[in-house]
């Protein structure tokens, strides 16, 4: 991660001050504050340019050195295993359960963990949602999973819980079974609230949550005048895997398993987030070989992802012929992914301290013939699309995302990029082996659905770019046994936070250790969930005809966010 420009952060820690916030840190990746100001905290760190990434809910973590106050004497403990600070005074538990509730925040490549502490018996806390509508649906899930309430929250409605658990069932605490007590049939969950249009002419259309294609459900619902559509609402959630209670006291690599279904498009992207975090955690470096080989996969999951998103791009305006060499090149090159790494997807190649797969010589100027090959008759595809004036009409300033509207909503990812977002995580906070690689991150600013289409092609460009260095870098080492062998036990309490550029943007994952090597805590976000928070606005003023693309455009996870 990027080194913190002292004179932005003094700055802001100035801003704290004044604003009567103590910092009690334990690292410089890792603050805690008192409930009381973590509103205020999202308001300045607002002002001062911060971006809201993620937030989760820890209950009673093991020996957190963040609570108890004590000097860390492991140098596995935290994020940068730094010692803590005596410069403030202790948070205590006192003898009561407590929620600690984090929240990530973002600037210049440098990540912050925010941290507080409430009362398990009245878990009340001030809403960041006012301040950063990306904390929405993640302080909605809290809620639903833990039971904390978010004063002054702009949506307080059920998102994850539905009807499957009664009103006082909290999933992710301590208390409650993994299997839950279902009953034998779900109730219907005919009482959500959804927002109700008025006037003469408005009405409503009810899409899902079940649909005629594969898509998981999903509930949209439309409020339009004719074919103009006024505004749509998303109900997500229907299919809640239990993805974080799954995670509680897996080994690490059965975690690496998991991770790697959180959304089975983005295997590699996910899987590699979570090695991360629990490399981090445990104070191990991959040789370099292994991330080397690791970037080989996700740059081949990226173009694969971006291939069928543009084939299916053009498929909703019915121009079938993009469709079909879009779909023809992908499918080759999966097979590939099958004859190089044993499978489609790339699923489970991502171990602890490496990769699971090498590649021969061999392989490599097999690689190299596939790149060319890919990039020869994507040109040619690619001058068919852009002298389609049929397509142009269809694709050009419909489903316009501002600059502004994507930068409030955290947008990540090609969504974000066409909106003139240029963060990527690997440029901006470059992790192995990015930080030895030449490549641009383009940037489109018309916001459209053309500027989503096009960037994607530019990406995976760059992609096949980042191949070619990948390729010619690779060492002579070991891929992950020597470090495998060698992994310890993490001290209980050890955390790490891992963050990489998957295909859809920035996935974030925070894990932390409790005992016998097991895990106490797994918590995913996948950038879909921004992505999602975007959608209901690019749709805004289009034709109804017109969501399905502009629904492709975006194509967020339904299971990267429904954990």
């Amino acid at each position: 991660m990027n080194p913190v420009n002292k004179s932005s952060e003094n700055d802001f820690l100035n801003l704290l001050t004044e604003a009567g916030i103590v910092i009690r840190t334990a690292s410089p990746l890792v603050w805690q504050i008192e409930a009381e100001h973590w509103r205020t905290f999202a308001e300045l760190a607002m002002l001062h340019h911060y971006r809201w990434v993620a937030g989760w809910v820890e209950e009673n973590p093991p020996q957190s050195p963040f609570i108890k106050g004590e000097e860390n004497d492991s140098s596995q403990s935290l994020f940068l295993k730094e010692e803590a600070t005596k410069d403030s005074p202790p948070l205590q538990r006192g003898g009561v359960g407590i929620f600690m509730v984090n929240a990530c925040f973002e600037k210049n490549g440098t990540y912050l963990v925010l941290r507080t502490t409430v009362n398990l018996n009245h878990p009340v806390l001030p809403s960041q949602a006012t301040v950063y509508p990306a904390a929405n649906r993640s302080e909605r899930h809290s809620h639903d999973m833990f039971g904390i309430t978010f004063t002054d929250h702009p949506d307080p409605r059920r998102w994850t819980r539905h009807q499957a658990w009664g009103k006082q069932d909290f999933p992710l605490r301590k208390d409650f079974p993994l299997q839950g007590s279902p009953p034998a049939i779900t109730p219907p969950d005919r009482h959500y609230d959804f927002i109700k249009g008025y006037g003469e002419g408005v009405y409503e259309i009810p899409v899902g949550p079940i649909h005629a294609g594969i898509i998981e459900p999903a509930h949209f619902r439309f409020q339009a005048v004719g074919e103009l559509i006024l505004n749509l609402e998303e109900r997500l959630g229907y299919v809640h895997k239990g993805i974080e209670k799954l995670a509680e006291g897996k080994t690490a690599q059965e975690l690496i398993r998991l991770a790697g279904r959180v959304s089975g498009d983005t295997t590699v992207g996910h899987s590699w987030a979570a090695c991360m975090a629990m490399e981090h955690a445990a104070g191990i470096t991959p040789p370099p070989r292994a991330s080397l080989l690791r970037a080989v996969l996700a740059e081949r999951e990226r173009i694969a992802n971006h291939l069928g998103d543009m084939g299916a791009i053009c498929n909703d305006v019915a121009f079938s012929f993009a469709f079909m060499q879009f779909s023809r090149l992908r499918e080759s090159w999966l097979r590939h992914n099958a004859r190089l790494f044993g499978h489609r997807l790339l699923m489970d190649k991502l171990v602890t301290g490496g990769v699971a797969c090498d590649v021969s010589p061999s392989d490599c100027a097999l690689m190299t013939q596939e790149i060319a090959a890919l990039r020869e008759e994507l040109a040619d595809i690619i001058t068919a699309v852009d002298l389609n004036t049929s397509l142009e009409d269809r694709l050009y300033t419909a489903g316009y995302l501002s600059k502004q509207t994507a930068a409030a909503f955290g947008t990540l990812g090609y969504v974000g990029r066409a909106s003139g977002q240029a963060f990527d995580v690997r440029r901006d906070a470059p992790y192995a082996p990015y930080q030895q690689l030449n490549f641009n991150v383009p940037i489109e600013t018309q916001g459209d659905i053309a500027s989503r289409f096009w960037i994607r092609a530019k990406e995976i460009n760059v992609s096949l770019k980042l191949l070619e260095q990948l390729l010619t870098h690779l060492s002579d080492d070991t891929i992950s046994a020597d470090l495998v062998t060698a992994w310890q036990t993490p001290a209980v309490g050890s955390e790490g936070l891992g963050c990489v550029e998957g295909w859809r943007g920035e996935i974030v994952v925070y894990i932390r250790f409790g005992e016998n090597n097991q895990i106490a805590r797994y918590y995913p976000r996948d950038p879909s969930q921004h992505n999602w928070l975007a959608l209901e606005k690019i749709v805004l003023n289009n034709i109804v005809p017109d969501f399905p693309v502009c629904n492709k455009s975006v194509n967020p996870s339904y299971s990267g966010t429904d954990l």
